[in-house]
């Protein structure tokens, strides 16, 4: 049963600028975030503490975490895969950390050096390294819907995922559609499993709407029971291995869309709008989203 209010984690900072050529200045992403806080986001993908040398776009995190306004009430998310990056977010004074940790190996290996269980093993000692500094973790897997490298990802390496993650005190878990190929029946049957082996943690789903299932698959997630969406201003974004990426769903029309069903979500329609223009000015292209173009209903 869908809920009345879906909060919305904006990931247009991270997850949105990831793929582009444009590398933002540190100014132009404080703005970025500020802007999404003013319109009414209250989580933010901000930063993501990787080698800025893999990930150009990614360069400055502890920069932006500096310049971003603290007094706003907004909870700001840090992506690490090491304890190199958890000591990076710690020190730069993030509010939450995410670790991405993919349900197949070829996406693991390309992605982060490494296999599932290694990864796991990995997130192990993370999640301790943050519960000692007080600091909430949640777990996105990635790949959750297909692989690149190896099509269908059963359900069964999805549910493993998330069990290992809740054993070892994730808050929350996200479903990942890293390469945009999923439909709305997988995302509920993903949706119901994962929920039995959740053990308290909250569900996320993040969606890719590489083909145009993005937003049929968030309302799939909320009727199945998910509160938490992902989502990227302006409909950026995009897996650098996925071929022909279009981008994440966009918050603006995301937004429209619970609106228009009687949902809550605390964010402005205009203010959303008016910020995937403006960030599609700084990339030099147009957004994907379509509500900057459309507009509202009503008028």
């Amino acid at each position: 049963m869908a809920a009345d209010r879906v909060e919305i984690v904006e990931v247009g900072p991270r997850d949105g600028l990831q793929n582009e050529d444009r590398v933002l200045s540190v100014a132009e992403k404080i703005e970025l975030i500020d802007r999404a806080v003013a319109a009414g986001v209250r989580r933010i993908e901000a930063v993501s503490f990787v080698n800025p040398k893999r990930v150009p776009q990614m360069a400055g995190a502890e920069e932006v975490m500096a310049g971003v306004d603290r007094g706003a009430g907004a909870s700001y998310i840090g992506l690490v895969l090491n304890h190199r990056g958890l000591d990076r977010a710690l020190a730069a004074g993030v509010d939450e950390v995410n670790v991405a940790i993919p349900a197949s190996d070829g996406f693991c290996r390309r992605n982060q050096g490494c296999t599932v269980q290694e990864m796991l093993a990995a997130y192990d000692g993370i999640a301790r390294a943050a519960a000692e500094a007080g600091m909430p973790v949640s777990v996105t897997v990635s790949t959750a819907f297909g692989c690149p490298f190896e099509g269908e990802t059963a359900p069964e390496r999805v549910v493993e995922v998330a069990r290992r993650a809740a054993a070892s005190g994730a808050v929350e878990i996200a479903l990942a559609d890293t390469i945009g190929v999923g439909v709305p029946r997988q995302v509920s049957d993903l949706v119901r499993r994962v929920g039995e082996v959740a053990d308290g943690a909250r569900l996320r789903c993040h969606f890719h709407n590489t083909r145009n299932t993005g937003y049929a698959n968030a309302l799939a997630a909320v009727e199945s029971g998910v509160t938490v969406l992902d989502s990227s201003v302006g409909g950026f974004g995009g897996c650098p291995f996925a071929p022909n990426a279009t981008g994440n769903i966009a918050t603006e029309d995301l937004v429209y869309m619970l609106h228009r069903s009687g949902m809550e979500t605390g964010t402005g329609l205009e203010a959303l709008a008016e910020l995937g223009e403006w960030l599609g000015v700084r990339l030099d292209k147009a957004p994907p989203a379509l509500l900057g173009r459309a507009g509202g209903f009503p008028a």
